[in-house]
């Protein structure tokens, strides 16, 4: 598993270095927008490229979320089943979540070929494929994920040990 816990941090820094890439980029362009439309000059193209940017970046960070275990969930109860019930209520919930963004992989191929053609309104010269390419791009970086914090995900059910909630320590919080 020593191999799996590397490529799970390498795969982390590489989102990691995505996202602030695309924090940054979105940052100058909002802020390059602000000084334009100060000086009387509004960018046309603005809206549209920071409407696309913050999609990408959502789809990259809830890739994130899911290789860190981060996103809502429900250990409270699933950890006050008994042993058997726990495993079994994660691996229905698992194959949910693996169906789902396989549909959503699927279904963001079949709008890029929809959209096959469409150019951005502002920039004609961009594709909306380009745009719209994160939403099956988003659905396999989200299944590569949760596939690789599976094994820390299964031991922590099987020990009774809470994603979301940290444990506490009694002897820091005996008074």
């Amino acid at each position: 598993m020593h191999w799996l816990a590397r490529a799970k941090g390498a795969f982390e820094r590489l989102l990691e270095a995505i996202l602030i890439f695309l924090m940054i980029a979105l940052t100058i362009v909002v802020v390059v927008a602000v000084v334009y439309r100060k000086a009387g000059a509004s960018l046309a193209w603005y809206d549209e490229v920071a409407s696309v940017m913050l999609a990408w970046i959502t789809y990259y960070g809830a890739a994130l979320a899911a290789l860190k275990r981060g996103h809502i969930g429900f250990d409270g109860l699933v950890l006050a089943l008994p042993l058997r019930w726990r495993l079994a209520a994660a691996v229905i919930a698992e194959v949910c979540v693996y169906a789902f963004f396989l549909l959503l992989a699927w279904t963001g191929l079949v709008v890029l070929d929809v959209l096959e053609g469409d150019t951005l309104v502002s920039l004609p010269e961009v594709s909306v494929q380009i745009t719209q390419s994160i939403i099956p791009i988003g659905a396999v970086l989200f299944l590569v994920c949760e596939t690789l914090s599976l094994p820390d995900h299964w031991r922590k059910l099987k020990a009774g040990i809470s994603h979301e909630i940290p444990p506490i320590d009694l002897e820091e919080s005996a008074p």
